[in-house]
């Protein structure tokens, strides 16, 4: 039996075209308002306003404490982030911020932020951050917190630094251990291998006169993973720049991408023969004269990394999980980039949400 339904085709009304034309109008304003902000500097967006005070220093480096009245997760949260860039990502804006998130969630939050190097930092190697700064900011904490424990977690090299200082120091107070985006094979950078003093690169021709590895060197060795990123960034800011909060957001993350701190020549050196010898993945690493295992680190552990991160690629991370000796670890792949699984939304459903359960389940709350 055929059937007596018809195909109704909806044109488009007067009214309909009216408020196209309008709404497109409005935002060719707006992108010409933001446009010229941008231009000239006027609406750089502030970044990581969460309270929080300076509670020790060290050199160029400092621990902060993040201001939190609700306390109730025990024992304390203490960050460990990277020597490449600055930590500011981690508490980028109000409602897309890792720190803030955490303080909601009950957590009393410390940073270790290592400053920015100068000449006086250049002999710097992974042993003083390892064997030095790092116990002596756990020790803080614990001080501070009134605890015997913490619990730490590492971004990105501040992962690798977390890793070398459990690894060295068997009696080390962690309650548990959670590392994000760490590279551990070497050789699976890619063109990143470079900047670490990999693929032949002589570290002594690319160092600074204050005896440090510049920024732009690490700059142009992260815009060489992804050339087109520039452009295609561009285009995805005009296509959205009639957006207030797309325009502040986009502002923010790229000011960070591109706000790269001096690498310690002393570091860069040791990185260039762990590149070279794959120290990590081979079981061969050395720490202040001692070789230090991995498959030492027995405390609860945690590793999250994103199959899309083009900075610490998948082959880089993923044989970690099976190098640690813990009985209790834990591996998480996301969907996610880089700075993805810190920012947005696949940090705001997934990321921030696993961390958080992973840590209350080792510790102690209260309501």
């Amino acid at each position: 039996m055929e059937s007596d339904r018809a195909v109704v085709t909806m044109e488009p009304t007067s009214a309909s075209i009216v408020d196209r034309v309008r709404r497109e109008v409005e935002r060719a304003a707006l992108r010409a308002r933001n446009g010229i902000r941008m231009a000239a500097g006027l609406s750089r967006p502030e970044v990581g306003q969460t309270p929080k005070d300076v509670v020790w220093r060290h050199g160029r480096s400092e621990l902060w404490r993040y201001r939190n009245d609700n306390v109730r997760v025990s024992p304390p949260l203490l960050i460990v982030f990277s020597l490449f860039s600055r930590s500011y990502i981690l508490d980028l804006q109000p409602g897309n911020s890792f720190v803030e998130r955490l303080l909601a969630a009950g957590f009393d939050v410390y940073l270790l932020d290592w400053g920015v190097p100068d000449e006086r930092d250049a002999a710097n190697r992974l042993e003083d951050y390892v064997d030095d700064y790092l116990p002596a900011a756990v020790e803080r904490v614990r001080r501070i917190a009134g605890t015997e424990q913490i619990n730490m977690l590492g971004y990105c090299f501040g992962s690798v630094l977390s890793l070398l200082y459990a690894a060295h120091h068997l009696d080390a107070p962690l309650r548990s251990l959670t590392v994000m985006t760490t590279p551990v094979d070497l050789q699976q950078l890619g063109p990143l291998t470079g900047v670490v003093g990999g693929g032949g690169l002589d570290v002594e021709n690319v160092l600074d006169a204050d005896g440090n590895v510049p920024p732009q060197v690490i700059y142009q060795g992260f815009q060489v993973l992804k050339p087109t990123a520039q452009v295609t960034q561009y285009v995805d800011l005009w296509e959205r720049l009639w957006s207030d909060d797309y325009v502040t957001a986009h502002q923010a993350m790229i000011g960070w991408a591109t706000d790269h701190i001096p690498l310690p020549g002393g570091v860069a050196r040791q990185l260039a023969e762990m590149t070279r010898d794959n120290a990590i993945v081979n079981d061969t690493l050395v720490v202040g004269g001692d070789r230090v295992h991995l498959a030492d680190v027995t405390v609860p552990f945690l590793t999250v990394l994103g199959n899309r991160d083009h900075i610490v690629p998948e082959a880089s991370a993923a044989p970690l999980i099976d190098l640690i000796g813990s009985p209790d670890k834990h591996e998480v792949r996301l969907d996610g980039g880089h700075v993805g699984l810190l920012v947005g939304r696949t940090a705001a459903k997934t990321t921030i949400p696993t961390i958080i359960d992973f840590l209350i389940q080792r510790s102690e709350t209260q309501e």
